[in-house]
């Protein structure tokens, strides 16, 4: 099947790692295949019990995920591969599966496609089979299907394709069994190899036939002869390259083959098949195949299946009420984000700070220096509880919330809304989607930039992410809009208020990202926007109780726990600054009084520029530390209301144009320690780290340094 390893017999490893180590040599490599949206990772869920996470979305596979399961007494490796439309390696999802297919050792290929359009989804199909003689066929989302009066004969195409084709619905576990069942029986080479071979035509026929026998000389047996004679053909310059790393030579410099190739193109070019037409002539074939083979296998009782989303679409992705509509959801995500995390956030911290006294008495009881339970207890202890107190409830609300978006299939008609938005910035459409990843946490954002097939694009989405507020922001912008701005209104209408600034804030960090975008396209990282096919899913109803569990333990308990690993180090740090004393002062004090001069000519103060510095391991702890510099406890300090901390920044020389630097400055500044790490390792750069921290600096710095100077100037403050 595929393609051999080295002719000496001995095992061949690509260089991208692709292939998967077996335990023994019983245990069988599954690849599972399909095109975006398929339902392709919940079947690996399914199959697995691994808890990857799913969307209703295009692209969300990026990397290969493995798992295991047993069926029949055999240990199956299932391997989710990126989804891709097609195996012509025009992105970097496609050319991740393709080298799987061909190099990865998998013992069979499962091709999950969507039963409610299942034409578009035979072209991936036809492409598979032509690299392996072992692809089974998995009809996904029968349900869904049903639901819309569609009908397909699964033994009919079986017998047109000449492979296994089962049907399942694999949010419900239906068919599943019977995929193992087939992928079984072509692992262990009992079940049917395909018989269905592409012709595409005489020309081109005759062409493969030239080059195939020079191809079967150069190579060792069993690599798939045709369709490699095929690509050498069609001089794919993506597959020559995994060929020469796979093979371990450049098969074009073999005079044989390098022979049989022109004379293929010359003989192509004689029957008027020109090199650029080649490509588009074999596409066409396979599309045609697969509507031959779907016509009449494949049923629409009525031809308006698709009408409910249609008419839903007109208005979701409406120019005119595509934005307002999408605004009016954030809006209403944060509001019940803002209004539902209040009464837990307040029980949560009551619960983790009532238990420093009983900390602090055992330090004593052991007889350990204060220092030392100072370091532990008010330092890292407290620090952790601010930080699981502030993020916890409000991610346990935005995350599921925003999940259920993912599987309801909206996002994708963000990305659509928003796609002409980023062309003029001459960014990529996608580039909303890993946008809206950054709500949650923009470290998430930066890893979802994988989806992003032009590395120019994907580093211009990497590098502006921090620009949408992380979860970590929201406590210090909440908390400064309802002191300072909807506080004044008060009671019933103080969260409308306070949702209505904050949703405010987020355009704003919108807009930033678009002309940040446009900026790095007109300078460091000149191009024009790429071209992308943006697959708008089916509507769907979403498995609330799984979203619920999978957001909270998936997303929530994930960033939290990653956000109190760094937190809690820095805790010790910011304790240490603080009871450090140079005469009269704490260090942290000195700090503060060094960068005051500076802090106030961009419309803030020395304090509040070292809690942002303080900060970047963790931007929840930015309020805390605020507190604390004002107060010179020495230790994190909470407030019973936001009252009594307005009281303390008035009292520290706070006005409405503090707040509001403050706020700027909040949403544009650095991104904390975790993004920038990540940024490290997606980029496997130490200067596109560097600049993915000094862009939003600067950027800050500019923007809140013109709205201080120009309010001081126009004589508002």
């Amino acid at each position: 099947m595929g393609l051999t390893s080295a002719s000496t017999g001995a095992q061949v490893l690509h260089p991208s790692g692709l292939h998967i180590e077996k335990e023994t040599e019983k245990d069988r490599v599954i690849a599972l295949a399909g095109n975006p949206n398929v339902g392709k990772s919940t079947v690996f869920n399914a199959l697995t019990g691994m808890n990857q996470h799913t969307g209703n979305w295009p692209g969300k596979t990026v990397v290969n995920a493995q798992g295991r399961c047993r069926h029949k007494d055999t240990n199956f490796i299932l391997v989710d591969i990126p989804g891709t439309y097609s195996l012509m390696a025009n992105s970097e999802e496609e050319e991740v599966a393709r080298d799987f297919i061909c190099f990865g050792g998998a013992d069979a290929v499962v091709v999950v496609a969507d039963a409610t359009c299942l034409e578009r989804n035979l072209n991936l199909v036809l492409q598979t089979m032509e690299i392996t003689d072992r692809v089974a066929l998995c009809v996904n989302l029968m349900d869904e299907a049903a639901k819309k009066d569609i009908l397909i004969n699964l033994d009919l195409l079986s017998s047109r394709l000449g492979i296994p084709v089962v049907g399942t619905a694999a949010r419900s576990g239906e068919g599943l069994d019977a995929v193992m069942d087939a992928v079984k029986g072509l692992a262990d080479k009992t079940g049917p190899a395909h018989s269905l071979v592409i012709a595409y035509g005489d020309q081109i026929e005759d062409a493969i036939h030239q080059v195939e026998p020079a191809v079967v000389a150069a190579l060792p047996a069993g690599a798939n002869t045709r369709w490699i004679a095929l690509k050498l053909i069609d001089g794919d310059k993506s597959l020559m390259d995994s060929l020469d790393a796979y093979f371990g030579f450049d098969l074009m410099q073999n005079e044989g083959v390098s022979r049989a190739v022109k004379e293929a193109r010359r003989t192509l070019g004689e029957s008027g098949i020109a090199e650029d037409q080649l490509r588009s002539k074999i596409v066409t074939k396979i599309v045609n195949t697969g509507e031959g083979i779907c016509k009449g296998a494949v049923i629409f009782k009525t031809k308006e299946y698709a009408e409910r989303d249609r008419k839903i679409d007109k208005i979701l992705t409406s120019k005119a009420t595509g934005i307002p509509i999408m605004i009016l959801l954030l809006f209403g995500i944060f509001w019940f984000t803002i209004t539902g995390a209040n009464v837990p956030s307040d029980l949560l911290a009551d619960s983790l700070f009532s238990l420093e006294a009983p900390l602090s008495q055992l330090f004593v009881n052991i007889g350990a220096p204060e220092w030392l339970r100072g370091m532990l207890v008010d330092g890292l202890y407290k620090t952790a509880a601010w930080v699981i107190s502030v993020m916890l409830p409000p991610m346990a609300i935005f995350f599921p919330l925003f999940t259920l978006m993912e599987d309801l299939g909206y996002l994708p008609r963000v990305a659509f809304n928003l796609d002409n938005f980023f062309r003029k910035a001459q960014a990529h459409g996608k580039q909303a989607l890993t946008m809206c990843m950054g709500f949650g946490c923009n470290a998430c954002g930066v890893i979802g930039c994988r989806i992003i097939d032009s590395p120019r694009e994907r580093l211009i989405a990497i590098l502006t992410n921090n620009f949408v507020p992380c979860n970590g922001r929201f406590p210090t912008l909440i908390a400064i809009i309802t002191m300072f701005f909807a506080g004044a209104v008060g009671g019933a209408f103080q969260s409308v208020v306070s949702t209505l600034m904050l949703t405010g804030t987020i355009v704003l960090g919108v807009f930033m990202t678009l002309m940040v975008s446009k900026l790095l396209s007109k300078t460091i990282l000149k191009g024009m926007p790429s071209s992308f096919q943006l697959e708008l899913p089916p509507y769907r109803r979403p498995q609330i109780g799984k979203v619920i569990v999978r957001s909270i333990f998936d997303r929530t308990l994930f960033v939290l726990g990653r956000a109190v690993s760094v937190a809690a180090p820095a805790g010790i740090v910011i304790w240490l600054l603080a009871n450090i004393h140079v005469g009269s002062l704490s260090l942290l004090a000195y700090c503060a009084g060094f960068l005051d001069p500076f802090g106030r000519f961009i419309g803030m103060d020395g304090y509040i520029l070292m809690a942002f510095i303080l900060g970047f391991p963790a931007n929840e702890i930015v309020v805390p530390i605020l507190i604390m510099s004002y107060m010179a406890a020495g230790t994190l300090v909470d407030f019973d209301s936001f009252a009594q901390l307005h009281t303390l920044l008035v009292a520290n020389g706070w006005t409405w144009l503090t707040a509001v630097c403050t706020m700027l400055f909040c949403l544009l500044h650095w991104p904390c320690g975790t993004t920038v790490l990540t940024v490290k390792k997606e980029t496997q750069s130490v200067k596109w780290a560097a600049i993915s921290f000094a862009l939003p600096t600067l950027t800050g710095i500019v923007i809140c340094a013109i709205v201080a100077n120009g309010v001081r100037f126009l004589g508002l403050a």
